[in-house]
């Protein structure tokens, strides 16, 4: 223990990374923590937390408009950029003082700068210019935006992080891309009052998700006025006297003052020196653990999006819990990766919970799909064109419901609940003898009662 400064230390000081280091340390441990940018990691500093907030200020334009069909009379509407984002980055800052103040309670040692690996049990902290030893360390850096560097023009482009420090709103948005990420933003900046495309290389956006999720998704925002190009890659940008134009595959161009990149993340490893403490990464970049989190040097983890698991800011929490818990609190805990709930802040909003309809075809030799697609209450003064879609999916074997998905206003909120239940094995039975909350949308939930389709595996093959 003598040849040791601490007992760990954690490279990252995200969520993943901050969550274990406190852990540990009131296991009693001498804990260390280094992050060379902000504490909080990609979901608090530049992620989640900050773009909920701009999903806050973009729902708000839909907002005013159905206001005058419940009796109100507005005034004149303006939105400001600006304070918009002095507002967030004020947010932001008290976020990260209260990382930073309860590792400081649970006497965590905080280092603000690069950290990576001499070898197996040394860490050099780059800023400082000198090398500290750990008996174990952690590696939750996390992960960043892809970009194309073969891509001409591709210097011309944003991604994410920058996204939240635009000194102005841009009038004409591109996003390139199909994943949550993209989507969010295109609903983002489309609410905000900026024209905006969104391009993707397949012919539907979402991939992963639930098929009839993903349709009512892209109809939804298509509704109130995303526009798509699918099928389409960018083949080069060129920055104009007025912009930037994007030439795509099909020979379009696609003019814009701002073209945001959002075409997956890659886990946060390079040059850490993992090579030469003998760390396997596989060729994403990723840390290949065991179900414990442990690498493939016995003393070194690592969690979170660094790991390419399950790439939820919630799920790196509970990753650096059960790590904290193995190895400092004598008591072997594997963070369960099965039936994870999630919600995606599009307009529509998603929440989904267990398998796709595709994933339980290939699962399942027989399901029944309770379906169902209406126009919420809110919606029937305002005439809004606004769907809520509800997909129960059930194992019609022994009635468990294998997948919840939801496309609607208050989907995440739904999921959250309902991600509980279905964790437990709840089976259709049971929402069936749940008195339904009148008058709401969730309630749609408990009343379907007759499966729109029986799926048999042959026919499904």
């Amino acid at each position: 223990m003598a040849d040791f400064d601490y007992d760990l230390f954690v490279i990252g000081g995200g969520s993943g990374g901050v969550r274990a280091a406190r852990i540990a340390a009131q296991y009693g441990a001498r804990v260390a923590i280094a992050e060379e940018y902000r504490y909080g990691g990609t979901c608090v500093i530049r992620g989640c937390v900050p773009k909920k907030l701009l999903v806050y200020a973009g729902r708000f334009a839909h907002e005013f408009d159905e206001a005058a069909s419940f009796g109100w009379t507005l005034g004149e509407r303006r939105f400001d950029w600006n304070r918009l984002i002095a507002n967030k980055d004020s947010e932001i800052d008290r976020l990260e003082g209260v990382y930073r103040a309860n590792l400081a309670k649970a006497g965590v040692e905080v280092f603000d700068t690069r950290a990576v690996l001499d070898d197996r049990h040394t860490v050099r902290l780059v800023s400082e210019d000198r090398t500290v030893r750990a008996e174990t360390i952690l590696v939750a850096t996390g992960g960043a935006p892809n970009l194309d560097p073969a891509l001409p023009g591709g210097e011309h482009v944003i991604t994410s992080n920058e996204a939240f420090h635009l000194n102005e709103l841009p009038k004409r948005v591109i996003v390139a891309g199909g994943g949550y990420v993209a989507a969010e933003f295109a609903c983002i900046f489309n609410h905000l009052g900026a024209d905006t495309t969104l391009i993707y290389r397949g012919p539907q956006i979402l991939r992963g998700f639930d098929g009839d999720l993903r349709a009512a998704v892209s109809e939804g925002m298509a509704r109130q006025g995303v526009k798509f190009v699918l099928a389409n890659v960018f083949t080069k940008i060129e920055k104009t006297q007025d912009g930037l134009r994007g030439t795509v595959t099909d020979g379009r161009v696609l003019e814009a003052d701002q073209i945001m990149f959002a075409i997956g993340r890659s886990p946060n490893t390079a040059d850490m020196g993992l090579e030469g403490a003998g760390v396997r990464t596989d060729k994403s970049g990723a840390i290949v653990v065991d179900e414990y989190s442990q690498s493939s040097v016995p003393n070194i983890f690592a969690v979170g999006d660094v790991t390419n698991r399950v790439n939820l800011t919630p799920v790196a929490i509970r990753e650096g819990h059960a790590f904290a818990d193995t190895v400092f609190g004598g008591q072997p805990v594997k963070a369960d990766h099965e039936n994870i709930a999630t919600a995606v802040f599009t307009t529509p909003e998603v929440g989904t919970v267990g398998l796709t309809e595709h994933e339980a075809r290939e699962r399942f030799p027989m399901l029944d799909i309770y379906k169902t697609s209406f126009r919420a209450m809110k919606s029937t003064l305002s005439k809004s064109e606004n769907r809520v879609m509800m997909k129960v999916i059930v194992d019609a074997d022994t009635d468990r419901v294998v997948g919840v998905h939801i496309a609607g206003e208050g989907a995440g909120e739904m999921i959250q609940c309902l991600g509980i239940a279905v964790k437990m094995g709840v089976t259709k039975a049971d929402f069936d003898r749940t008195v339904a909350v009148h008058p709401t949308a969730a309630e749609e939930l408990v009343t379907m009662r007759t499966p729109t389709e029986r799926i048999y595996r042959d026919a499904a093959e």
